[in-house]
């Protein structure tokens, strides 16, 4: 059995030779996961509309989450919650709107997706005077119909997510550091949802 195994790892190992040395093997998977992290963050930046603002916005972002206890707390505060909802993963984000984009935290839980705006936006109040306010997103997963990807033909690392509700309406999220993760748990949140509906 002993032998069989350094049999195994011997040819893995000739296998990996043959077509790179595997220090540099690693060292181009980490540049390779470095580089995408960059364009994550310039194409975060790029989103923003001036990069002074963007950067005041992140770290009072940061401090405001540190200042409450973490990203979890931060959503159980904004949007509150049922016992049994868990928090799957929070990314930096903008939420394409008429107006232009909106950046903020894309809050994906086991009952969920939710945005908040990480600064106030003025918006008319109904006796119209202006009002400072976090603009808001909250859909229920199960009552997502689809969630898509898609990207800028011109520049395919220009990432996109639209999320489409049962009653048609869409939602275009943009700009994150690290789409596909995101997107990954999006798929399985939704995907758990609609399991524990057919059952």
């Amino acid at each position: 059995m002993k032998n069989e195994l350094q049999e195994h790892d011997n040819e893995s190992r000739a296998i990996i030779r043959k077509n790179m040395d595997p220090t540099n093997y690693v060292m181009s998977k980490s540049r390779k996961k470095a580089d995408n992290f960059v364009k994550g963050v310039r194409e975060h930046v790029r989103l923003g509309s001036k990069f002074s603002e963007t950067v005041k916005g992140k770290l009072s972002l940061g401090a405001r989450i540190l200042r409450l206890g973490g990203v979890k707390t931060v959503f159980k505060q904004i949007f509150g919650g049922r016992e049994e909802e868990r928090l799957l993963k929070a990314s930096q984000c903008y939420l394409w709107t008429t107006a232009g984009p909106i950046a903020g935290l894309l809050f994906i839980s086991t009952q969920r997706v939710a945005f908040c705006s990480e600064r106030s936006i003025k918006v008319s109040s109904p006796n119209g005077e202006l009002v400072r306010i976090h603009y808001k997103v909250s859909i229920p997963l199960r009552k997502i119909k689809r969630a898509n990807q898609s990207e800028n033909v011109k520049n395919p690392s220009q990432k996109y997510m639209e999320i489409v509700t049962v009653d048609n309406f869409d939602f275009w999220f943009m700009g994150f550091l690290n789409y596909k993760k995101a997107f990954r748990y999006l798929q399985h949140a939704i995907s758990e949802v609609k399991n524990t509906l057919q059952n």
